[in-house]
């Protein structure tokens, strides 16, 4: 059937801005002034450029603004992305599933007064050209001319290029309008199906693939969207007062004013951070704002910093907290006049008041010690099986190319001394020193200090009372001033201990002693272990002996964290210090490493986890590479303090992420704290929220910089209130939601049974669904599954979860899943998608176009496969991303001649590739470029794990069953495939809107498959 179309409702933007009642300045839903809209048409398009958009105007378009000096609120054509990314067609599900659909509710009434909020605009205005109050199409009619800032250094693209209006899609009725049903509840099911087809269900790869595409020519604007894209998208946001997608990410982007109606809709109410989030190119550079020794201007009451929805009255005496609604008296140093409209008349050149997120320098009341730029020290295992199965080799390679790149020359020391060398700097940033230390049964310390001629050792074999034999200010040194004896230390090293093997290393006095160094200062720790530290004090020993019958016993459980109290001590006095820790693990040969003890001290102090189960030299020597060149170069802070303020009536429930708290209420701890660094906080209510007023939440991150400064990164987050749940639901971020779902999961792992967790997630996603079904998609045949129209690939996602190793079913080493457990309670929503559901493309079907720059300039990349053997064909060459790993899986029949443009000449064949293949060469044929240039492109996408391939043949490599795990469309291991899942939601949200509870697991499902489908495909529509 085609898409239908209903009428929508008349947009209240019909009453003239002059006739609308003034906004009360004192009500905290007021809306500040945003920064003009990266929308708006009129001026031609110029050529294409570098970078985003096209075309320079001569001033910045500016919205129009009613006679209270307040911008009239954004049209909602103009405001709304995409609704839906460009899902198949659905005439054949109708036939074979019957009435699966997605499915809304019918149209809501009209409000009668329009209350100014924050962004959201419910109504949809009609469908036509015709002009509403000087606008066409969602554009203003009139522009007013505005000039940059003083404090923007740099052009912008919506400052210096005019846009084109974006294709808009054909305004929706109320509720989530794309349906699948045919209309005819009796309709016979296809002749002869007795079966779902897959390719008629909700697609993540389309959906991405969409996103994608419309977001390479168009920005976000922050205020006038209505839902984030999604978080795999690259794109460019343009900050109008509400913080970056990229930054925090709100589960409902409409608020239910109450608990109950919250309550209705199953999904938790919570913010998703990521403060350091890398930007994108285009983005302007968040603002570092220096107030003196007075400090930034704060709430007296709930310590809230200035942001842009603070109001100021008593011209301009006054300002009252959006947070709390506290009136503060505003210092002689901050104060200026208001205009009569209420608006400080410096608001344009106030940072703080523009724009979502910014940084400011902070006085020495804000200091727990003096900032110093960062300390890294390098803790490097030499021990017997670290040596011997080339893993040091690695990592000094990999800690060379971080602090040098590929330029290891040493300037030659017989040069004339009248003849100045230019001394050439590292990757570091500008004032970071590095330190180093080696350990087996013994630390060594070193003295690279380019007053001597060569790197000096001094030996702490005392492990019963470590001590730092290297003073720090000896042992710390400027990389590039002492390049030199750095090169010569790192290179020798795997040589110098190649023969004094002792097989049995130390760990926790060596990080005892590597704590001293950074005791007065902070920094960070990045330690390498190749074995199990069985040696000295605090040695672990063998925990997990493959002995645990069930993955729910208490045995099982116990194997999943740690009791060590020695570890447990060490953690907290590295927080206490602001000293990270970063680990590099590499089994022996696949062995056990205790993941969940070592691990720990990670994961409290804010740290990562960096995890080679197969080390394998040289095939994992260049994944190594890249992470420890990303972990040193990347953006990142120590000494880090957090906390999240939102508005009256509610309140912070609960936080997840990798840090420490020490009570419920304290701020969160973070050592060590990267771009990468991804938390989730949750929060319950403790009153009745007002849906005439916006409400407000704001992250604040203390830390210091790797320069050295002190720094509070504040961001603000702003979205509307309703007394709907229906509203909530229609402005729901499937991301946000799907990233607290999986922190607050795996976080319980160690305390409950694997059954149990993946049952509750079950029994959630069942609940967001039959709560949309009951309260928000309205009448429909009992037999149908509705999807809500923003969490339409929600059931994949959960699906994913459910297999991924952190909580799967069946066997798994203890140390895999531990670790993947912690990795996605530090991760970001970007990478937590990817990792849900992995990117697959098919190589062997690459048009000629795909993997160069298309017209605008940007990478045409080929359109992504499902993950489901069903798309394999036959001779094909596959790449499948889940942001962690990279395989390339080749068919046993893949073509002679597409395997040598691939990998070059004479490589017919699978057996002649080389199985530590890491990387493809350089070669000159079409392929070749295709393939290295999508490559490249993932990287840039890619979290903290470094893009290297790993070869997996069919029939020859044991990839290749890692391959078939990513394969999470299809039926593996314990867990159902993604039709089956569907169907088993069905029955459950069936049981559950009919009062009756299921407690059927997802391994259960195979046993109920073929009973549901025939009754859910058959002539008549009943309830199941």
């Amino acid at each position: 059937m085609s898409f239908q179309i209903g009428s929508p409702v008349t947009s209240a933007f019909n009453t003239p801005a002059t006739e609308r009642p003034p906004a009360k300045r004192q009500q905290s839903g007021w809306r500040p002034p945003v920064a003009p809209s990266p929308y708006e048409r009129g001026a031609p398009v110029g050529q294409p450029q570098d970078g985003y958009f096209a075309g320079a105007p001569t001033s910045v378009p500016q919205p129009p603004t009613s006679r209270s000096g307040l911008p009239t609120p954004m049209s909602s054509q103009q405001a709304s992305t995409p609704q839906m990314y460009g899902q198949p067609s659905v005439d054949g599900l109708n036939q074979q599933f019957g009435q699966m659909g997605m499915d809304g509710a019918g149209s809501q009434p009209v409000r009668k007064k329009k209350d100014r909020h924050a962004y959201h605009q419910i109504e949809q205005p009609q469908a036509s050209a015709q002009q509403y109050n000087g606008m066409q199409n969602g554009a203003p009619n009139g522009q007013a001319g505005q000039n940059g800032q003083a404090w923007q250094q740099t052009s912008q693209p919506w400052q210096s290029q005019s846009l084109n209006q974006p294709p808009m899609p054909s305004p929706m009725p109320q509720g989530t309008p794309i349906s699948m049903d045919s209309g005819q509840h009796g309709q016979q099911g296809a002749p002869g199906s007795n079966r779902v087809d897959p390719n008629q269900i909700p697609s993540v790869p389309l959906s991405r693939d969409t996103a994608a595409e419309h977001y390479k020519t168009h920005v976000y604007p922050t205020m006038e969207q209505h839902v984030p894209p999604p978080a795999t998208t690259s794109f460019v946001a343009f900050d109008q007062g509400s913080a970056s997608p990229k930054h925090a990410r709100l589960t409902l982007n409409t608020i239910p004013s109450s608990n109950e109606q919250l309550h209705h809709t199953g999904l938790p109410l919570g913010l998703v951070l990521q403060p350091l989030a890398k930007q994108a190119e285009g983005e302007q550079a968040i603002p570092v704002l220096d107030f003196g020794d007075v400090g930034p201007p704060r709430c007296r009451r709930c310590r809230a910093y200035i942001n842009p929805f603070m109001i100021f009255s008593n011209g301009g005496n006054r300002m009252t907290c959006n947070l709390c609604g506290h009136p503060n008296e505003v210092g002689p140093e901050y104060f200026a006049p208001t205009d009569p409209s209420g608006i400080r008349v410096d608001r344009a050149q106030r940072p703080e008041l523009t724009l979502g997120t910014c940084e400011f320098l902070v006085p020495k009341e804000y200091w727990s010690k003096p900032p110093v730029p960062m300390r890294y020290l390098f803790v490097l295992d030499t021990s017997a099986e670290s040596c011997s199965r080339g893993f040091l080799q690695g990592v000094c390679d990999g800690v060379l190319a971080a602090l040098y790149g590929d330029d290891l020359t040493i300037p030659d020391e017989d040069e004339d001394d009248e003849e100045e060398v230019e001394q050439q700097p590292s990757k570091l940033p500008p004032g970071a020193r590095v330190g180093f230390v080696t350990f087996d049964r013994e630390m060594h310390f070193y003295n690279v200090s380019a007053l001597l001629s060569s790197p000096q050792q001094l030996v702490m074999s005392d492990l019963e009372d470590p001590f730092a034999a290297i003073s720090p200010e000896h042992l710390f040194v400027d990389p590039a001033e002492c390049k030199s004896n750095i090169v010569k230390l790192l290179k020798q090293t795997p040589q110098m201990f190649y023969n004094i093997k002792h097989a049995e290393p130390a760990l926790l006095p060596i990080l005892q002693a590597a704590l001293a160094t950074l005791n007065d200062t902070g920094g960070k720790i990045i330690c390498s272990l190749g074995s199990l530290p069985t040696y000295g004090p605090g040695k672990l020993f063998v925990r997990d002996k493959g002995t645990t019958t069930t993955e729910d016993s208490d045995q099982h459980k116990a194997l999943l964290k740690t009791e060590y109290v020695g570890l447990k001590k060490l953690q907290a006095d590295l927080v206490k210090a602001g000293a990270g820790i970063d680990f590099f693990l590499a089994a022996p040969a696949g062995g056990y490493l205790d993941i969940a003890s070592i691990g720990y001290v990670a994961e409290k102090t804010g740290g990562e986890t960096y995890y080679y189960p197969n080390w394998s030299y040289p095939r994992d020597t260049l994944r190594l590479r890249k992470e420890l060149e990303h972990n040193v170069q990347r953006e990142q802070g120590f000494a880090s303090l957090m906390k999240v303020r939102c508005s009256n009536g509610l309140q912070v429930a609960h936080y997840s992420g990798n840090f420490t708290q020490h009570t419920f209420g304290a701020d969160l701890e973070l050592a060590s704290i990267t771009q990468e660094t991804g938390m989730s906080v949750t929060f319950s209510y403790d009153g009745k929220l007002d849906p005439k007023q916006d409400a407000h939440f704001q992250s604040a991150l203390l830390y210091t910089t790797s320069t050295g400064q002190r720094r509070v990164r504040c961001s603000n987050i702003v979205a509307r209130v309703s007394e709907s749940a229906r509203d909530a639901m229609r402005f729901v971020d499937q991301d946000a939601v799907l990233s607290i779902m999986a922190k607050e999961s795996v976080a319980k792992i160690g305390d409950r049974s694997l059954k149990d967790i993946r049952q509750a997630l079950q029994d959630k996603t069942v609940e967001i669904l039959a709560g949309y079904r009951k309260h928000s998609s309205g009448g429909h045949a009992s037999g149908q599954l509705v999807l809500p129209e923003g969490l339409k690939e929600f059931a994949m996602y959960s699906l994913g979860l459910l297999k991924s190793r952190a909580i799967k079913g069946g066997r798994e080493p203890t140390d895999r899943r531990i670790q993947e457990a912690r990795m996605l309670k530090g991760m970001g929503p970007a990478e937590t998608s990817l990792y849900l559901y992995p990117r697959m493309l098919a190589v062997h079907n690459l048009e000629p176009g795909e993997g160069f720059a298309d017209d605008t300039g940007h990478l045409k990349m080929p359109a992504a496969i499902r993950t489901s053997f069903a798309c394999i064909e036959e001779g094909g060459v596959y790449i499948v991303d889940n942001g962690q790993i990279l395989l390339l899986w080749l068919h046993a029949q893949t073509s002679p001649n597409l395997l040598e443009d691939l990998f070059g000449e004479g490589m017919s064949s699978l057996q002649a590739l080389d199985p530590n293949l890491n990387a493809l060469p350089v070669l000159e044929t079409h392929l070749n470029a295709q393939v290295r240039n999508v490559l490249l492109h993932l990287e840039s996408q890619r979290g903290s794990k470094g893009l290297a391939i790993q070869l997996a043949r069919q029939g020859l490599d044991g990839a290749e069953y890692e391959f078939a795990r990513l394969l999470y469309e299809d039926r593996n291991g314990e867990a159902s495939s993604y039709v089956d899942w569907l169907v088993q939601l069905h029955r459950s949200v069936g049981m559950e809107l009919s009062g009756q509870k299921t407690k059927t697991t997802s391994e259960d499902v195979s046993q109920t498959v073929s009973n549901t489908i025939s009754s859910i495909t058959g002539a008549v529509w009943g309830g199941t």
